[in-house]
């Protein structure tokens, strides 16, 4: 039996988001009530719910936060991409994102390492995937 690969969904609140990644850029809302990013994509900015967020670029470079090599698959989906590093990326200008890392041997990774994004084309499912690799 051959399992796809589930991929993100594009809603009205995310679109900018999985718009920009297919253009090989990172936008991610920023609160200018609250002076920071914030991730992942909401109506409301967290803490204030002030109606103020607003789309802005950014370089998408960061630092690893922390990760974990996952050696079995967590469903048959993904049967055929393990080991599987998976990864929380801190990114510079402060949210953290969930993603995986490529490019790179498991042995290699260290907490705390640079990290820059890769971006993925799924042109069958008209998304593209936001990766790391060391910088």
């Amino acid at each position: 039996m051959t399992f796809t690969t589930p991929m993100p969904v594009k809603t009205p609140v995310t679109a900018p988001y999985w718009d920009a990644l297919a253009e090989h850029k990172i936008r991610i809302q920023y609160s200018p009530s609250l002076q920071q990013y914030v991730f992942y994509p909401r109506i409301l900015a967290p803490g204030t719910l002030a109606d103020d967020l607003e789309w802005r670029e950014i370089s998408g470079l960061g630092s690893l936060y922390t990760f974990t090599i996952a050696r079995k698959a967590v469903s048959p989906h993904f049967a055929d991409a393990v080991p599987q590093l998976v990864a929380v990326v801190q990114w510079d200008e402060g949210p953290r994102l969930s993603t995986e890392l490529v490019n790179v041997a498991p042995e290699d990774i260290v907490v705390g390492m640079r990290v820059k994004p890769v971006f993925f084309d799924h042109p069958d499912d008209n998304v593209t995937l936001l990766r790391y690799e060391p910088a």
